[in-house]
């Protein structure tokens, strides 16, 4: 069962699209206990930083997410990935879910903002479980970016800048692209993160 987190900012219709494509059982819910009972989650995320996190204190949803992230493979999507850091800056500075360490910042470049459009995946040479992704093209659409170390960082991609484009801790996973909009290759890397990342569970 794939909990997708209802926080009411997502784009929850077609991640739940994409994970029924691949034959999964989907719940979209805000809801502690059902959140509990989920085999991997979903936090997806269109908007601004401080809102998603306004949205999120609302709701009751800081602790549960907080617990669940020790406890099975969670994948944060497009804002959901910005929400996995320490910090954002978009709007007021606000606290994020403190998943991995970093702060969100506006991209510093000279192209266009926000960034929209395909762009190529450059994967870390240690990022060995990742390789089968190089160069693959994916769908971006976003003005801010995460800052971290790079022991964090899985791949990037360039916008006038270096930018994550995929991030993990353990069993954390963030991608800033829609790999619901990504095609096959978005699918793919839904599936590599279904099969292989719940094997990355802290204890």
């Amino acid at each position: 069962m794939i909990a997708i987190v209802d926080y009411g900012m997502g784009n929850v219709a077609s991640a739940a699209n994409a994970f029924r494509k691949l034959g999964q059982e989907i719940m979209i819910t805000d809801d502690p206990k059902l959140l509990k009972k989920a085999t991997h989650i979903i936090l997806p995320g269109v908007g601004s930083f401080q809102a998603a996190v306004e949205e999120i204190e609302a709701r009751g949803l800081r602790e549960i997410l907080q617990e669940l992230a020790k406890e099975k493979p969670f994948l944060g999507i497009c804002l959901g990935m910005q929400l996995l850091f320490e910090t954002g800056t978009e709007g007021t500075v606000s606290n994020g879910l403190g998943f991995i360490p970093g702060i969100i910042e506006k991209i510093e470049t000279e192209e266009i903002l926000p960034h929209i459009g395909w762009n190529t995946l450059d994967v870390r040479e240690n990022a060995s479980e990742f390789q089968a992704f190089q160069h693959k093209h994916v769908y971006f659409v976003h003005s801010f970016q995460a800052r971290t170390e790079n022991r964090f960082i899985v791949a990037t991609t360039e916008y006038g800048a270096e930018i994550p484009a995929i991030v993990r801790n353990q069993n954390v996973v963030g991608m800033q692209f829609h790999p619901e909009k990504s095609g096959e290759v978005g699918m793919n890397l839904i599936k590599w993160f279904l099969e292989e990342s719940s094997l990355e569970v802290r204890s």
